[in-house]
Parts: C-alpha cells; structure tokens; sequence
C-alpha cells in the first residue's frame, strides 16, 4: 500500500483542487467554524461535527474562522472500497451525505470519532509491522463501522436488502463515470442494471429518499454547473458534450435546473 492512500492534515484549504480527486475527506471540526457549499447547499461546521465528503471537488466558497481547528482523514476510494465492511448500509450512507455532508455528533460520539482517528494515525506510523497493510485496514474498517453508527443513530436510517444496496452501487458507479453525459433517461439504466425503471426509482426512493431520476439531473446539474464556469468552453462545447440535440434545448435545460439561462449563469 502507498502511503499516499491514505493521510492526516489539519487544514481543508485546497480541498476541492484536482489532487483530492480520488480522495475521500473525514474531517472532524476541534474547534470554531467552517461554512462551505457542497451540492448547490450551504454547511456549516462547529466544534464536534463531523463532515464526509466523496467528492471534494463540489466544495466551494470555504470560509472559516480564525480559530478554525481540523483534522481531516483523507484516504482514496479504492482503499475505502477495501475497508468497508460487507454490509449494505455504506449505499444509504454515502447518498444521504451526498445531500448533506455535515453530521452533528454528540459528546460520546465525538470521543469515539476522535479515538478512531488517533487509533488510524498511530497504526499508519507503525510502517515496520509485520502485518501493516492488515493492521491498517483493520483500523480504518472499525472507523468506517463508527460512522456507519453515526449516521443511522442520527438519522434513524432503515437498512435495505443486500439487492437494493447492490443496484444502486452499480447505479451511482454509472452517474460516477459520467454515463448521464450521454444518457439521462432512467430507462437506459434500468436496462442496463436489469431491472425495471419503476424498480430502480423505488430502490432509489427507499435508499436514499429521492428517485432515480434526481440523482441522473443532479450529477447533470452538477457537471454543467462546474463546466459553465470555464470560460474557455463556449455553451455549443458543453451542450455536444452533453449530447443535447441543439444548443437551444440545452439553454431550455439549464434554465430550468440552474434558475438562469447558462449566459447569466456564466456572469
């Protein structure tokens, strides 16, 4: 394993540049506050939150306090993916804080989080074990177990059955790698996961509280929110990216999911 998968730092500034990309972030707030935008929402964190993001790069507008003090988890998806436990909560989990990343934990909570964090640094220092790569995805699989905890004691989640939490693995996996792009039709994912559209969008309401259709025009909204941003791309560009038929239906699409047409978006 390379060290670089997974680390501490005590900072959040640059977490949303380009070398975070493959790197999910825990970070617990020790102390003042942090508001930022994730996923078109403004958060906020105080003393004893807890914040989970997988995609660093839709945090934007990061202001802190001068008294801000972090320490943040950062490891890769892959190792991540190693460490989860097989249990099908981690879908219910990941979509819930895709919507909101900020967990409020109390005082217990809070030790425990702490505790688990010390327990990961200490075990990734110990590079001379015999067993390192297994002492250390032991570590961070008892955390990950920790916040599974969390966030079904503070949300009262119900699990769903290992199929469901299956499907919509496979699904979001799609809308990861930018399938909406090209498709945008439930349809097509439903045919392609092998079940019925009607299926997939009760699979997707009971996980994550939200049908397949919204996390399709959400990760589409996203894409093109970040896209109309550059500059260097002209509104044609993006709209043939997106295999939009003509620009005009493009400009019809972004009106409706942005508020403003991509012209006073990009203002």
């Amino acid at each position: 394993m390379d060290r670089k998968d997974i680390f501490f730092t005590d900072t959040l500034e640059g977490l949303s540049s380009s070398a975070y990309n493959e790197y999910l972030s825990h970070a617990l707030c020790l102390g003042g506050t942090c508001s930022f935008t994730f996923n078109g929402g403004r958060f906020e964190l105080h003393e004893g939150d807890l914040m989970i993001v997988r995609r660093c790069n839709l945090i934007e507008n990061l202001q802190q306090s001068a008294d801000f003090k972090v320490t943040n988890f950062v490891a890769k998806y892959s190792f991540i993916e190693l460490c989860t436990p097989r249990t099908n909560y981690g879908m219910r989990g990941q979509l819930s804080l895709f919507i909101n990343p900020v967990m409020r934990l109390n005082e217990e909570q809070q030790f425990v989080c702490a505790r688990d964090f010390r327990w990961i640094e200490y075990r990734l220092g110990q590079s001379d074990h015999k067993f390192y790569h297994e002492l250390l995805t032991n570590a961070v699989q008892a955390a990950i177990l920790d916040f599974f905890d969390f966030h079904a004691t503070i949300n009262e989640g119900k699990d769903v059955t290992p199929p469901g939490a299956c499907i919509m693995s496979k699904f979001l996996a799609m809308l990861e790698n930018k399938t909406y792009r090209v498709n945008r039709e439930v349809t097509y994912y439903a045919d392609a996961l092998c079940v019925t559209p009607k299926y997939l969008s009760e699979i997707s309401k009971k996980v994550s509280g939200f049908p397949a259709n919204y996390w399709i025009n959400r990760y589409t909204t996203l894409d093109i929110a970040q896209l109309l941003r550059d500059k260097s791309l002209t509104f044609v560009q993006i709209s043939d990216l997106f295999n939009f038929s003509s620009p005009a239906y493009f400009s019809r699409y972004v009106q409706r999911n942005l508020g403003v047409n991509p012209s006073k978006y990009r203002e």
